[in-house]
């Protein structure tokens, strides 16, 4: 555990050469901002920092995480942050989550740091219309990781209670409605996937999914390495495997967020990697608003391939006496599960 010092030289803007703007934490204000129609954070993110982004140059050997927020983002890193180094998890151990794999549209932005090792692994929460614009005429690789749209609206719920930039989700009811309506950061989540879904069959592209990391880590990790054209040994795909199960990843000060301050993330109402299951949505849903999701799920995902999600038969419904509030219990809060 770091003490006070380690945290403060461990927060997101530490990288090399790069000092902190001197009023980071304190422009976290809940508010956010409009970018090409898009919703955003004010704080974490700039107009300038996006078009950065957009318009910055990409490195053949570059690899980016692409995720709608709350979809395993940091369990990709975590993985990817492991193959690189052919299952040797001291990478892991020794620098921050956020250092490993920087953000690309964040005000300390990826592109902009200096000494980035080679290949970089960069993360992006962007839609498809945002995005860097070199990477498409490039060799570059995106992983883009989905999850069911259910579990992503509860985990958001719950991260919006502690993260400082982002507004009070209000109520499980009026966030449902405001994330159905793509009122939320980083925009609609039906927009997001559809856009990026595009993108399959093109050799420089992995859908892959939670829930299938899930169901089979050891052969989603072997998929990973394919892809990235970067075959592991059994000892070394072992080694991948284990050091990013979810026990691992909780112990690991490195990635489980606790080093941020709370004036970033504030931990005490409740744990950044919460309960890391699949269809934790059944225990929040009520009757009335897994109906709701449906019809519009129905309606803006019509003509798309079946997901992992659509046809778990657990997925049919919430359980039948589904707590109404989103809220974790003492218990859920103190054992929190996967990214």
């Amino acid at each position: 555990p770091g003490t006070s010092k380690d945290t403060q030289m461990l927060a997101p803007w530490d990288f090399p050469g790069v000092s902190p703007p001197p009023s980071y934490s304190q422009n976290l204000s809940g508010e956010y901002f409009r970018y090409k129609g898009i919703l955003f954070p004010v704080g974490i993110y700039s107009p300038e920092s996006i078009s950065i982004a957009e318009n910055s140059e990409v490195q053949d050997d570059d690899i980016f995480i692409i995720t709608y927020p709350k979809s395993g983002t940091n369990w990709m890193i975590e993985i990817l942050s492991l193959i690189l180094k052919d299952g040797d998890p001291s990478w892991i151990r020794s620098v921050p989550i956020w250092k490993r794999s920087p953000w690309c549209e964040a005000i300390m932005g990826a592109f902009s740091l200096p000494d980035q090792p080679s290949p970089r692994l960069m993360s992006s929460h962007l839609p498809i219309q945002l995005f860097t614009r070199a990477f498409f005429n490039s060799k570059a690789k995106v992983i883009y990781m989905g999850r069911n749209p259910r579990d992503v609206v509860v985990s958001l719920y719950h991260y919006s209670k502690i993260a400082r930039q982002l507004k009070d989700p209000g109520t499980p009811d009026q966030f449902l409605k405001n994330f159905l309506k793509g009122e939320v950061q980083f925009g609609s989540w039906f927009d997001h996937i559809k856009g990026w879904i595009r993108m399959q069959g093109k050799e420089n592209f992995l859908f892959i999914t939670y829930e299938e990391l899930q169901q089979d880590l050891h052969s989603s990790v072997q998929r990973i390495c394919q892809f990235l054209g970067r075959p592991l040994g059994e000892e070394a795909l072992e080694s991948v495997v284990a050091h990013s199960a979810f026990k691992a990843m909780k112990a690991n000060t490195m990635s489980n967020f606790s080093l941020l301050p709370p004036s970033l993330l504030d931990q005490s109402h409740g744990a950044f990697l919460r309960k890391g299951i699949c269809g934790d949505w059944k225990n929040h849903f009520t009757v009335a608003q897994s109906e709701a999701f449906d019809r519009v799920y129905r309606e803006r995902m019509r003509g798309l391939p079946t997901f992992p999600w659509d046809v778990d038969p657990e997925d049919s419904g919430p359980d039948p006496d589904p707590s109404p509030d989103p809220s974790p219990s003492p218990d859920q809060a103190s054992e929190p599960p996967h990214p």
